[in-house]
Protein backbone atom coordinates (compact mmCIF):
# COMPACT_ATOMS: atom_id res chain seq x y z
CA UNK A 1 0.00 0.00 0.00
CA UNK A 2 1.33 3.28 -1.15
CA UNK A 3 1.09 5.98 1.96
CA UNK A 4 1.35 9.12 2.29
CA UNK A 5 3.39 10.51 5.70
CA UNK A 6 2.62 12.89 8.07
CA UNK A 7 5.10 12.96 10.31
CA UNK A 8 8.64 11.41 10.60
CA UNK A 9 8.52 7.73 10.82
CA UNK A 10 11.87 6.12 11.91
CA UNK A 11 13.48 4.07 9.18
CA UNK A 12 10.00 4.36 6.86
CA UNK A 13 10.78 8.27 6.28
CA UNK A 14 9.90 12.22 6.84
CA UNK A 15 6.94 14.16 6.66
CA UNK A 16 5.52 14.49 3.08
CA UNK A 17 7.25 11.32 1.80
CA UNK A 18 5.62 9.12 -0.49
CA UNK A 19 6.76 5.62 0.61
CA UNK A 20 5.24 1.95 0.09
CA UNK A 21 4.70 -0.57 3.06
CA UNK A 22 2.74 -3.37 4.03
CA UNK A 23 -1.29 -3.44 4.40
CA UNK A 24 -1.61 -4.42 7.82
CA UNK A 25 1.66 -2.25 8.92
CA UNK A 26 -0.46 1.11 7.00
CA UNK A 27 -4.13 -0.36 8.21
CA UNK A 28 -3.14 -1.50 12.12
CA UNK A 29 -0.84 0.86 13.20
CA UNK A 30 0.37 4.12 10.69
CA UNK A 31 -3.21 5.44 9.49
CA UNK A 32 -4.69 4.56 12.85
CA UNK A 33 -2.12 6.79 15.09
CA UNK A 34 -2.30 9.59 12.31
CA UNK A 35 0.91 9.13 11.26
CA UNK A 36 0.13 8.41 7.74
CA UNK A 37 -2.71 8.29 5.22
CA UNK A 38 -3.58 6.57 2.06
CA UNK A 39 -2.09 7.80 -1.11
CA UNK A 40 -4.88 9.01 -3.34
CA UNK A 41 -5.11 11.60 -5.73
CA UNK A 42 -7.40 13.54 -3.65
CA UNK A 43 -5.13 13.07 -0.22
CA UNK A 44 -1.93 14.15 -2.04
CA UNK A 45 -3.92 17.09 -3.09
CA UNK A 46 -5.08 18.03 0.62
CA UNK A 47 -1.76 17.39 2.28
CA UNK A 48 -0.22 19.92 -0.48
CA UNK A 49 -2.45 21.99 0.34
CA UNK A 50 -1.87 22.01 4.19
CA UNK A 51 1.77 20.98 3.93
CA UNK A 52 2.85 24.05 5.43
CA UNK A 53 0.59 24.14 8.33
CA UNK A 54 2.05 20.34 9.09
CA UNK A 55 5.73 21.17 8.68
CA UNK A 56 5.13 24.00 11.22
CA UNK A 57 3.00 21.74 13.98
CA UNK A 58 6.18 19.42 13.64
CA UNK A 59 8.93 21.83 13.90
CA UNK A 60 7.02 23.12 16.98
CA UNK A 61 6.99 19.61 18.57
CA UNK A 62 10.82 19.09 17.35
CA UNK A 63 11.42 22.45 19.38
CA UNK A 64 9.24 21.14 22.47
CA UNK A 65 10.68 17.95 22.45
CA UNK A 66 14.53 19.52 22.22
CA UNK A 67 13.37 21.74 25.36
CA UNK A 68 12.62 19.28 27.66
CA UNK A 69 15.57 17.24 26.45
CA UNK A 70 17.70 19.40 27.71
CA UNK A 71 16.11 19.75 31.04
CA UNK A 72 15.80 16.30 31.58
CA UNK A 73 19.45 15.77 30.14
CA UNK A 74 22.37 14.18 32.78
CA UNK A 75 19.37 13.86 35.41
CA UNK A 76 19.80 11.19 37.88
CA UNK A 77 16.64 9.25 39.32
CA UNK A 78 16.46 7.38 42.03
CA UNK A 79 14.64 4.11 42.52
CA UNK A 80 14.04 1.43 45.21
CA UNK A 81 13.42 -2.18 45.06
CA UNK A 82 13.48 -4.99 47.67
CA UNK A 83 17.16 -6.73 47.41
CA UNK A 84 18.91 -9.95 48.33
CA UNK A 85 22.14 -9.52 50.17
CA UNK A 86 24.21 -10.16 47.00
CA UNK A 87 22.86 -7.30 45.26
CA UNK A 88 20.58 -8.82 42.55
CA UNK A 89 16.67 -7.79 42.53
CA UNK A 90 14.13 -9.85 44.06
CA UNK A 91 12.27 -8.25 40.92
CA UNK A 92 13.45 -5.70 38.02
CA UNK A 93 13.48 -2.62 37.18
CA UNK A 94 11.17 -1.90 34.21
CA UNK A 95 10.80 0.98 31.25
CA UNK A 96 7.51 1.33 32.95
CA UNK A 97 8.90 1.90 36.13
CA UNK A 98 11.70 4.16 35.29
CA UNK A 99 8.18 6.32 33.28
CA UNK A 100 6.35 6.02 36.15
CA UNK A 101 9.50 7.75 38.44
CA UNK A 102 9.92 10.21 35.42
CA UNK A 103 6.38 11.43 35.62
CA UNK A 104 6.77 11.79 39.32
CA UNK A 105 9.73 14.18 38.82
CA UNK A 106 7.47 16.50 36.34
CA UNK A 107 8.24 14.80 32.99
CA UNK A 108 5.95 13.26 30.46
CA UNK A 109 7.42 10.17 29.44
CA UNK A 110 5.17 7.43 28.18
CA UNK A 111 6.59 3.77 28.94
CA UNK A 112 7.55 3.47 25.05
CA UNK A 113 9.70 6.43 25.29
CA UNK A 114 12.19 4.45 27.70
CA UNK A 115 14.72 3.05 26.04
CA UNK A 116 17.19 0.11 27.59
CA UNK A 117 19.62 -1.24 25.55
CA UNK A 118 20.62 -3.89 28.01
CA UNK A 119 16.68 -5.60 29.14
CA UNK A 120 15.30 -4.83 32.26
CA UNK A 121 17.79 -3.88 35.30
CA UNK A 122 18.38 -6.92 37.89
CA UNK A 123 20.97 -5.38 39.93
CA UNK A 124 21.69 -2.39 42.39
CA UNK A 125 23.40 0.56 41.07
CA UNK A 126 23.31 3.18 38.71
CA UNK A 127 22.62 2.49 34.79
CA UNK A 128 22.62 4.51 31.84
CA UNK A 129 19.49 4.71 30.01
CA UNK A 130 18.09 6.33 26.81
CA UNK A 131 14.85 8.56 26.73
CA UNK A 132 13.27 9.49 23.19
CA UNK A 133 11.16 12.42 23.57
CA UNK A 134 11.03 12.58 19.87
CA UNK A 135 12.04 10.80 16.59
CA UNK A 136 15.14 13.40 16.68
CA UNK A 137 15.63 13.92 20.25
CA UNK A 138 17.22 11.27 22.57
CA UNK A 139 18.59 11.89 25.86
CA UNK A 140 20.94 9.45 28.50
CA UNK A 141 19.46 9.74 31.69
CA UNK A 142 20.80 7.62 34.91
CA UNK A 143 18.87 5.61 36.97
CA UNK A 144 20.12 4.80 40.64
CA UNK A 145 18.93 1.48 42.27
CA UNK A 146 19.09 1.03 45.75
CA UNK A 147 18.12 -2.06 47.56
CA UNK A 148 15.75 -2.43 50.08
CA UNK A 149 16.78 -5.10 52.11
CA UNK A 150 13.74 -7.68 52.96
Amino acid sequence: MQIILLDKVVNLGNLGDLVRVKDGYARNFLIPAGRARRATEAAKAEFEAKRAELEKAAAAKLAASEADGEKLAGKVFKLTQKAGVDGRLFGSVTNGDIAEELNKQGFKVLKGQVRMPNGPIKTIGDTTISVALHTDVAVEVTVSVYGETV
